[in-house]
């Protein structure tokens, strides 16, 4: 089986809760206590879910990587983390299109961005295939901290509207220490 035909997983994540913007750039926003928790959690679900990354493609945003950063505290990993600015100032479009650019003949791609663009980008690719329950779940709403994970077959290259699977549809909550 060719490297193409094999199925697929990206998982758009949307970051963790953030401070609020007021005085600060929002480039430069960082993670609140709760996302902080919230990401950590998210990284346990990766963890404990099998979902690793051979690529996660994060926004330059601080609170995007510092998402990230927590996750890996929570068990997440990846060998490969490439920060773009296109994930970041970019809508749904600009983002599929540097994961399209990025994937190669990688498995497992996890993107960490923002909304509306993960909302967007998960309803444009799935296109209501997939898991009815994930897609109730991502009905009412891709809040801080939500992961949806998409199945698809064929090359990171040819990926478009429509052609992937809504698999699971998860959003992340860490307890208070």
């Amino acid at each position: 089986m060719s490297s193409a035909a094999r199925e697929k997983t990206l998982v758009l994540m949307r970051h963790a809760k953030a401070e609020e913007g007021l005085g600060k750039a929002d480039h430069d926003r960082e993670l609140a206590a709760r996302g902080r928790r919230d990401a950590k959690a998210a990284g346990k679900w990766l963890h404990e879910q099998g979902l690793v990354p051979d690529l996660v493609i994060c926004s330059t945003a601080q609170r995007t990587r510092q998402t990230w950063e927590e996750a890996c505290r929570g068990g997440a990993h990846s060998e490969f983390v490439e920060y773009r600015r296109s994930v970041y100032l970019g809508g749904s479009e600009q983002t599929l299109e540097t994961v399209r650019e990025d994937a190669g003949d990688t498995a497992t791609v996890l993107v960490v961005g923002h909304n509306p663009t993960m909302a967007q980008l998960t309803s444009m690719l799935t296109d209501g295939e997939g898991s009815l329950e994930a897609h109730e779940a991502l009905g009412r709403g891709f809040v801080t901290g939500g992961l949806a994970v998409l199945s698809y077959a064929g090359d990171w290259t040819d990926i478009d509207l429509g052609t992937c699977a809504l698999r699971r549809f998860h959003v992340s909550r860490g307890a208070r220490d």
